[in-house]
Order: structure tokens, then sequence, then C-alpha cells
């Protein structure tokens, strides 16, 4: 693990949090800001419902090289608009692709991913907007990495439990880093059906699964809160809508084919996490950010693809087991620490 076990411990890159709770709210942005200059960057889809912007700039045979900012965002395709405020934000402080001769004349070129939560607070039409995006890139200070109910992860639900946002990051032996951020809403399961045990933790040596008779309580107040869950949402949608999305990150200096192989093996990260995963129903999508602060070369860009994956794993079970219950009037979202004593 490094220092913080988060995003922020790839230095430069910075995350910040808007959301709205209550009142029909349940849905939020998060930003992750590059250093000044930006960071190669990359995307993988594997998801059938994707809804994304700005990934097609991400192609390695295109012409943007960085990026300043990444978006994650509830709110489904209309949660997009958050991307806008980020740019008007990046704008203001003369951050993106030069475009003149003059340092006000750029384009923030800001990728962006949104996940299915609409109405999950009891109102259809609260959803994130420019503002709230412009108020995360604002928010973007210091090393913290707030996790569970921010953010894109206010509103997420995986496999019925209540998502969350969460991160990790491990230090390597060649001294480069490797992080993940990852917005939890899928519409796979992330904990064994039988036993309770969490996908993500399975084989790891301290993994103790949950006694038979509190598994068997939680799945009945499970089945419970979902019954309930249908007669209050306005969100009854068929099938269920979700998305999981994660910014992937390392200090190590990658191109950009090196950079998109690295979104690519994350995803084997999220597969150990979430059972089955990649859906029709899902829009699955993993960014990333490498700000190339240190060196690597062969078989030490191999533990940083490695690595990508394991922290993606450890982002999403970080993710769930921070997420908090919710109960308001577009359902009643059990977080598994509630269910199964946990946090």
């Amino acid at each position: 693990m490094a220092a913080m076990d988060s995003l922020t411990d790839v230095r430069g890159l910075q995350v910040g949090h808007a959301q709205r709770t209550g009142h029909g709210w349940l849905t939020g942005t998060t930003v992750v800001l590059a250093p000044e200059g930006g960071a190669v960057a990359a995307a993988d889809v594997r998801g059938g419902g994707p809804g994304t912007r700005e990934t097609d700039a991400l192609d390695p045979r295109n012409l943007v090289q960085r990026v300043e900012a990444v978006v994650l965002t509830g709110g489904s395709a209309f949660g997009l608009d958050a991307a806008s405020g980020v740019m008007t934000w990046l704008e203001a402080r003369q951050r993106g692709f030069p475009v003149g001769d003059q340092p006000t004349r750029v384009v923030p070129v800001v990728p962006a991913a949104c996940l299915f939560d609409l109405g999950r607070g009891g109102d259809w039409l609260a959803r994130p907007d420019a503002e709230m995006g412009r108020e995360a890139a604002e928010d973007a200070q210091g090393d913290v990495v707030l996790q569970g109910n921010v953010g894109a992860g206010t509103g997420a639900v995986a496999g019925g439990l209540k998502g969350g946002l969460g991160s990790a990051s491990v230090r390597l032996p060649s001294g480069a880093t490797v992080a993940a951020l990852a917005a939890v809403n899928a519409a796979g399961a992330v904990c064994h059906p039988e036993s309770g045990a969490l996908y993500g933790e399975l084989g790891c040596a301290d993994t103790v699964p949950p006694a038979a008779e509190q598994h068997a309580e939680a799945q009945r107040r499970l089945a419970d809160a979902r019954e309930e869950t249908e007669r209050r949402s306005t969100a009854s949608v068929r099938p269920p809508l979700n998305t999981t999305l994660a910014v992937v990150a390392t200090d190590a200096d990658l191109n950009r084919a090196q950079a998109q192989k690295l979104a690519g093996t994350a995803h084997d990260g999220l597969a150990r996490a979430v059972r089955p995963v990649h859906l029709l129903n899902d829009g699955d999508t993993v960014f990333t950010l490498a700000t190339g602060a240190q060196p690597v070369s062969g078989p030490q860009l191999n533990e940083v693809l490695a690595a990508g994956a394991d922290v993606l794993t450890r982002a999403v079970v970080r993710g769930v087991l921070s997420a908090r219950s919710v109960d308001g009037p577009g359902g009643v979202f059990l977080s598994y620490g509630e269910l199964y004593a946990r946090s």
C-alpha cells in the first residue's frame, strides 16, 4: 500500500466531489484533476450500455496527447453535462488543449462517463448538471479522498446493495505507484449468494465469511428492502441499468498505447470483484491517467499492468464497505456494512 492508500498517492492528482441528497436527490459527480499540463490518458469501455463523452479523443491514433481532468458522474446520460462545468472551470485557469496564440485560447478535453442512478432519491429529474461539475472541480484540493456515499457514489447501488466510491493504491518495488478510484454501481453481485463473502476478498488469507445465521438474516432484510424499494421507486427500469466507473492512475512514464493496455488489464480487477460483469445493462468504463514522473521499462511495465487490476479490486471492495444505507422516497438501499456488521 502507498501512503494514503488512495488515488492521490499518485503525486499531482486531486479528487473532488459534489453531491445532492434529500428532497428527491441522491446523486453526485466526482472529478479527478491531473497536474497542470495534463496526464497521458486512455479509456477501455466494456459494458454494453455505456454513457461517455470524449473517449474517442483518447484513442492513441488521435491528436490530443494529454487531458486535464476526468469526470465520473451519476444521472445517466443527462449527468454528462457535469463535464461542461469542469471545462468552464479549467478554461478560466487557462488549462486545456491550446488552439491559438493566446493563453486564454484553450479547449479543455474532459473525458467523462456516467452511471445510472435516476430516480433513486425519489425525483426522476434530480441529476447532476454543469454547476455540480464546477463544484466538484473546486472541491479537488488536498490529499484526502472521501469514500462511500460521495460524488459519483452517492446514488450507486451494487447488486441490490448500496454501492459507493472507493479508492486504493500500491507502491511497487520499481518505485512506481498505481492507484484506483471506483464508483461501484453494478448490475452484478459484489458478494457470494450462499456465503455473503465479498467476491473481491475471496482468496485473501484473512478473509472470514459471515456466519450462516448472519447471512440468512442479511438475505431476509435485503429481500424486504428490495420489495419496499419496488413499492416506492420512481425508477422501476426493466432491466435494471447500472455501470461501474473507474480511474486507474500511475506515476509511471507510460505512452498512450501502454496507458490503453493498463485500462484494459484493470478490467480484470473489476471482474474479480463483481459477478457477472460487463453486462448489456452496464456501461463499465475504466479510464487511465499516467503522470510520467517514474521511468519504467521491461518487466516493470508488466508489474504496473498487474497492479492496475489488483488496486481496482481493492477499490471496489472499499467502495462497498464505505457505503452507508439509504432509506428515502426512492427506495431502501441497505449497505453491506450494515447487513454484515463491517466497516
